[in-house]
């Protein structure tokens, strides 16, 4: 497990709620649709994180 990438990639998803809230609260629908990819992104860091743990588990 990288918890490197793992702090980035929660780093990353909290920028992207909070940058989805202000896109929200202003109504600038760029800056919501930002912060949504953003989340994603951070989502599929996790997940192959997430990946790369359970095979190495397997091959231990």
């Amino acid at each position: 497990m990288s918890a490197e990438k793992r702090v980035e990639a929660t780093v990353k998803n909290i920028e992207g709620k909070i940058q989805e809230v202000v896109g929200e609260i202003t109504g600038n629908p760029q800056d919501k649709a930002e912060g949504q990819t953003k989340q994603a992104q951070a989502q599929a860091t996790h997940t192959v994180e997430n990946i790369k743990d359970e095979l190495k588990k397997a091959l231990d």
